[in-house]
C-alpha cells in the first residue's frame, strides 16, 4: 500500500513515494507475527538516520526519521503504538484509549532490519501479536531530510494536523491469523 504525506507537511521538492507491505500469520499457539516492511523511494544519504551504539529501546524516536505501527483490536479502545528507528532503537507504548492512559508497553524486542538499495531504501520490522484477534492496524512514518524538512505519511489523515493516534487512521485490518 502506497503511503501519502499529510498535505501540510510535504516533503521536499524532489518527489518520492513512501510504500509498506504487511505479512500477517500464525507462529506459535495463540502468537502470531506481523513483518512489516516500509519502503522510501528515494536513496538514503537524504534523510537524517539516527545512531545507537547499543539499539534498543528509547523514548522520542518520533522527533526524528522513524517508522510507526498502531494496532487496536477489533471493537476496542485500548491500543498499542510501535516505533521503529532505521538505527533498531525502538519503543512500545499501551494507550487506554485516544491518547489516554499511555504506558511502556510489556513486550518482545522487535526485530528490526535496514535495506539500502542505493535509489531506495527499506525498513523491516517484525512484531508479535495475539494470533485469535482481528486488529486495525495503522501504518505511519515520520521522514527528516537532511535539509530538516519533516513530513509525516499515513494511509489516511484524517485530520487539520498529522495525527497517526486517530482512528480514521487506523485504516488496515489483519484477520485472526491462520497457521502458517
Amino acid at each position: 500500500m502506497n503511503l501519502v504525506p499529510h498535505p501540510s507537511t510535504p516533503p521536499t521538492s524532489q518527489p518520492f513515494k513512501v510504500w509498506a507491505t504487511v505479512d500477517y500469520v500464525a507462529s506459535f499457539g495463540a502468537v502470531a507475527t506481523a513483518n512489516i516492511w516500509f519502503g522510501v523511494g528515494a536513496p538514503l544519504e537524504r534523510f537524517v538516520i539516527p545512531q545507537s551504539d547499543e539499539p534498543g529501546r528509547a523514548d522520542d524516536l518520533w522527533k526524528t526519521t522513524c517508522f510507526e505501527a498502531f494496532l487496536r483490536a477489533d471493537g476496542e479502545q485500548e491500543y498499542r503504538e510501535w516505533n521503529f528507528s532505521p538505527s533498531a532503537d525502538w519503543a512500545a507504548y499501551d494507550f487506554s484509549a485516544y491518547r489516554d492512559g499511555m504506558a511502556e508497553a510489556e513486550v518482545q524486542a522487535p526485530y528490526i532490519r535496514l535495506e539500502d538499495n542505493l535509489t531506495w531504501w527499506a525498513l523491516g520490522a517484525t512484531i508479535v501479536a495475539e494470533a485469535s484477534k482481528t486488529w486495525q492496524l495503522g501504518l505511519a512514518v515520520v521522514l527528516e531530510e537532511a535539509d530538516g524538512t519533516k513530513s509525516y505519511w499515513a494511509a489516511k489523515h484524517p485530520a487539520e494536523k498529522p495525527d497517526f493516534h486517530d482512528a480514521d487512521c487506523f485504516a488496515l485490518q489483519l484477520a485472526a491469523a491462520k497457521p502458517a
